[in-house]
């Protein structure tokens, strides 16, 4: 009985594309075809693998152009192939090809080769696939992703701010902890809109802030004399902050969400030393509510890139580093790793030290 494997290459306009009947002993007769990226081409790709018929499809994770592919041959390919009389446990089954492991020699790079060297690659057991979870999974994914960069869009306009007051000079971070605080904001506010008094932009500190009124004097001397350009600049500063904070308090709310149905172990992972609310929302987001699709704990720590590799040598391993996370994770959960690192060295620095091995 035949079984038919389909290969594609994917490109940002084009997508090449071989099936092959792989229960054949001798070499593989590919038939190929070209086929556009738009939803309806996809679409017509879907209709077509599902006439062959094709049991699974591999595919390589070119950037980001995969993903429309994956998720059309996922709506309408997948449940007719599942469906089909006579479907085996592997029927409807799509793979993501990480692209390092299907290259080819130098100078021999073709993209119907291409195509049929993952099709020989999968079978072979040559690929290094990547975890792609369910549609729901990946839209958290996406709003995780999405909130770790404004963060990190809002880290980069602290630091710019500070800059630019150190260039002023306003010296206020030297005296205040947080830059960003409610107390700092009074007076950065004041002195965007044009306050020139130190003493009356020092009176905006409360009692809490242990710097004293003189120091502050001295902090913000600068503003008597300060170039109009500087109290633009530290408004439009603050304008984009606002304007990131807001972003941020809408992505927190959306993920609450869509994980209110589990937010149960996002509490119970939130108590974690080391982890917050944030921290539990994201790891969920990467590896599941359960974790259900790795066998056991020993297979999520290597699919992570935890626990060392193997570099074996004249029968002495070398690996004692952890491997990187590139190595095995797909494009979503590069950065789980820097999370439970930094996760590590909050919990290091409270009364509690977890230790967690596979």
């Amino acid at each position: 009985m035949p079984y038919r494997i389909a290969g594609i290459d994917v490109h940002k306009k084009k997508l090449v594309v071989v099936v092959a009947d792989v229960e054949i002993e001798d070499e593989y007769a590919f038939e190929r075809r070209w086929y556009g990226s738009n939803p309806e081409q996809l679409q017509r790709l879907g209709e077509w693998l599902s006439e062959q018929p094709v049991e699974e499809v591999v595919m390589e994770s070119t950037a980001q152009y995969w993903k429309p592919l994956w998720e059309t041959l996922e709506r309408y390919w997948k449940p007719i192939c599942e469906k089909r009389e006579r479907a085996s446990r592997m029927s409807g089954t799509l793979h993501l090809a990480q692209a390092l492991s299907n290259r080819g020699r130098r100078g021999r790079k073709r993209d119907f080769r291409d195509a049929e060297r993952l099709v020989k690659r999968l079978i072979s057991q040559e690929l290094i696939l990547s975890f792609v979870p369910d549609a729901e999974p990946r839209l958290w994914r996406t709003l995780t992703h999405t909130r770790y960069q404004r963060t990190r869009e809002k880290v980069r306009l602290q630091n710019q701010l500070e800059a630019l007051l150190e260039e002023a000079p306003i010296k206020l971070s030297s005296l205040v902890s947080d830059l960003l605080g409610a107390r700092a904001r009074r007076m950065l506010k004041a002195l965007a809109d044009g306050e020139t008094d130190p003493a009356a932009l020092a009176a905006l500190a409360d009692h809490r802030l242990r710097a004293t009124p003189a120091e502050l004097r001295d902090a913000l001397g600068a503003c008597t004399e300060l170039n109009p350009v500087y109290r633009r600049l530290v408004n439009m500063a603050l304008t984009d902050l606002q304007l990131i904070e807001q972003q941020i308090g809408q992505l927190d709310q959306e993920i609450a969400s869509l994980l209110r149905q589990h937010q149960d172990a996002v509490e119970r992972l939130a108590e974690v030393p080391g982890l917050g609310v944030d921290s539990a929302q994201q790891i969920i987001a990467e590896v599941g509510a359960q974790a259900a699709t790795f066998a056991s704990a020993k297979a999520l720590s290597s699919w992570v890139g935890a626990c060392p590799g193997e570099e074996e040598s004249a029968g002495v391993n070398v690996a004692n580093a952890p491997r990187r996370a590139t190595v095995r994770c797909a494009a979503f959960s590069i950065r789980l790793p820097m999370l439970l690192s930094n996760a590590k060295g909050a919990s290091s620095k409270s009364s509690i030290v977890v230790w967690c091995c596979a």
